[in-house]
């Protein structure tokens, strides 16, 4: 049967390669691809990610080829991401311990959230794809940590790329609030790559200097303390697979996190690079 996918993107920008890249793998597999977004709007590609000109500082050069960036400008322009599934539609909104009523709310919160358990049977695993949007609408959402939740509860394995990473960082039990990530082998955004100024986002006239978090520090505090973050600075990839994570570091891991994750699916790979 075919497998398929679900991936998650953000309302404020995705970094084309880290769409492409996965996508290309499992396109060539022969997966069904679905989209979602945090309340259903189509998501953009970041125009940097669309310019092979466009030198990344940290790095100093440019990290998209002009082949990358013909056929992430393509998939963008393409009717494919049109009428993602809204996160806002499908997953229930925990209430405000303050609210009027709390006890009922919440008992309907948790009637709905185990509806969610049987809503992914129909997917073999979801990914969170990267760039500076996911900083905005995914790190920090309680209904994608309810997915991720959902995921790991199933044993279905989750590919996070980037600062897309850090939603597996965050997304925790509500009443033990223990780390997914504590004892496991993880990588992504390093505080090498991170800019010192120009950190943008689609949609909002605010672009900030340095993200608002380092990422880095985040994944070794959550994987402490018999897990590892791994940089692997100065190597050209770095994708490690712990299952049921999968994690990219950045815009160059993109090809190799798709492919790691379809030897997952396939092969039944458990472990990668560590």
């Amino acid at each position: 049967m075919t497998r398929t996918i679900l991936i998650v993107l953000s309302e404020y920008g995705y970094w084309g390669e880290e769409l492409v890249g996965p996508l290309a793998a499992f396109d060539r597999q022969g997966y069904r691809s679905v989209f979602a977004t945090p309340t259903g709007k189509r998501a953009r590609a970041l125009p940097p990610s669309l310019d092979p000109g466009y030198v990344d500082p940290p790095l100093g050069r440019s990290v998209t080829t002009p082949e990358v960036a013909v056929a992430a400008r393509q998939l963008d322009e393409s009717d494919r991401l049109d009428a993602p599934a809204s996160l806002a539609e499908w997953i229930p909104d925990r209430p405000y311990n303050s609210e009027d009523g709390y006890l009922r709310k919440v008992e309907a919160y948790y009637r709905e959230l185990a509806r969610l358990d049987r809503d992914i049977e129909e997917y073999d695993a979801l990914v969170l794809v990267g760039g500076s949007g996911p900083i905005v609408d995914l790190a920090n959402n309680g209904r994608v940590h309810d997915l991720i939740l959902a995921f790991v509860r199933a044993d279905k394995p989750v590919l996070a790329e980037c600062y897309g990473v850090a939603c597996l960082a965050f997304a925790r039990d509500w009443e033990d609030r223990t780390s997914i990530l504590r004892g496991k082998h993880v990588t992504g955004h390093c505080k090498e790559y991170d800019y010192k100024d120009g950190t943008g986002f689609l949609g909002v006239d605010f672009n900030m200097g340095p993200p608002p978090y380092p990422l880095e520090y985040i994944l070794r505090d959550a994987t402490a303390p018999d897990g590892r973050y791994h940089g692997n600075v100065g190597k050209e990839t770095s994708v490690i697979v712990d299952h049921p994570f999968v994690t990219g570091r950045s815009t160059p891991d993109s090809y190799l996190s798709g492919e790691k994750l379809v030897e997952v699916l396939e092969s039944g790979l458990r472990r990668y690079g560590w």
